[in-house]
């Protein structure tokens, strides 16, 4: 195999697929990059059986052929070559030789044969959002995922169509956080589970372009991401999802409108006083026009007031004060509207066309500060 490449098209694309190596794997070629071109195109593919990324790169194949290259010493090798034109070429002994000017690596690859391509999938109905929505709608809700694997089911997403709108919904036993995005068609009723590293990863590599579309499709098993020359393809988690609606009540005895920016930055600075891994609680006292933050904790406390407009009665509740900024963030509007019940309910932050809502589950402050 021969081909010749452009330093800047090679290393986009092997940093593109790059984010489907595992970091660990009793198998070594999943640890691979698959060059392949034994086709028209030159494409890499990684794939680590759960989570697969395949990417067309521009280039001449001067020799048909595939090889298949440990992925970290390529990715090394292509970062650190001159902006140049790149040439590698392998031979039937998989010796595969990188130069690019004046430089030369030569290193042993691994036959392509033994590389396990992405599976194909049958593409029917696509779901087409513009990429900056969907990477905007997973930087708005992934924060709430659950990081450990003793349910599956919260380590995923819940991406759920019905007809015109898609819902993204993430939880981790402690918050929910759901996002309603509109779709340029409408579609069948349908609900899946996409895992977590897998958006997280998809994310990486989408653009901020809102002119550039994603095409998704389901199968039963996998979900499947094409943008670009790119096409990322993934294993479903199976399992059905949470049933979130009891949970998202609209009765309410105390609403609060407040400046997101100054909630959180008041929130934010309160957090100075608490150190990592230790739970003490903000505690919000809400009364007529006042808003008090308030910290204690080994390190010193905290008191901070806002102004806000209230309907409903007064209320003092505790929360982890993460997850609120966790949540305030990824909100987009000047003014927020808060909904809480009792000091023991969770708050629900939610804007009038429920595009989106974050629930947050209270923290019992009364034994912890």
């Amino acid at each position: 195999m021969k081909l010749v490449c452009n330093k800047t098209k090679l290393l986009s694309g092997v940093q593109i697929v790059s984010k489907a190596v595992p970091n660990k794997t009793t198998m070594s070629i999943l640890e691979c990059i698959l060059i392949d071109a034994t086709g028209k195109d030159i494409k890499l593919i990684a794939n680590d059986m759960e989570l697969g990324i395949e990417t067309v790169i521009e280039g001449t194949i001067a020799e048909k052929g595939q090889i298949a290259l440990e992925a970290k010493i390529l990715l090394d090798i292509v970062r650190k070559l001159p902006e140049s034109i790149i040439t590698i070429e392998s031979d039937k002994s998989f010796k595969t030789v990188i130069t690019c000017e004046k430089s030369k690596f030569v290193i042993m690859g691994k036959s392509g044969e033994d590389f396990s391509y992405l599976p194909s999938i049958e593409r029917i109905d696509s779901i087409v959002v513009s990429q900056f929505t969907l990477k905007e709608v997973i930087r708005q809700t992934i924060f709430s995922i659950a990081d450990n694997d003793n349910n599956k089911l919260m380590t995923g997403e819940l991406f759920d169509i019905n007809g015109d709108v898609m819902k993204i919904v993430s939880l981790d036993g402690h918050r929910i956080s759901i996002r309603k995005i509109g779709l340029r068609n409408s579609y069948p009723a349908r609900k899946v589970v996409v895992p977590g590293k897998t958006l997280n990863e998809i994310s990486k590599i989408l653009s901020d372009d809102t002119e550039k579309d994603v095409h998704i499709f389901f199968t039963g098993k996998h979900v499947v991401f094409e943008f670009d020359r790119t096409v990322v393809v993934s294993r479903l988690i199976e399992g059905e999802y949470f049933k979130i609606d009891q949970m998202l009540s609209s009765d309410y005895e105390t609403k609060v409108t407040i400046n997101k920016r100054e909630l959180l930055e008041c929130i934010d600075r309160a957090t100075l006083l608490v150190k990592e891994g230790d739970k003490k609680p903000i505690i919000i006292n809400i009364m007529d026009g006042i808003m008090e933050l308030k910290i204690n904790s080994t390190m010193g406390s905290m008191n901070e007031e806002i102004d806000i407009d209230k309907q409903g009665k007064d209320l003092m509740i505790g929360f982890n004060p993460k997850f609120m900024i966790d949540a305030l963030r990824v909100i987009d509007n000047e003014q927020i509207d808060i909904y809480l019940v009792n000091p023991k309910a969770p708050c629900f932050i939610r804007d009038a066309g429920e595009n989106y809502i974050y629930l947050i589950l209270p923290v019992n402050f009364t034994t912890v500060s």
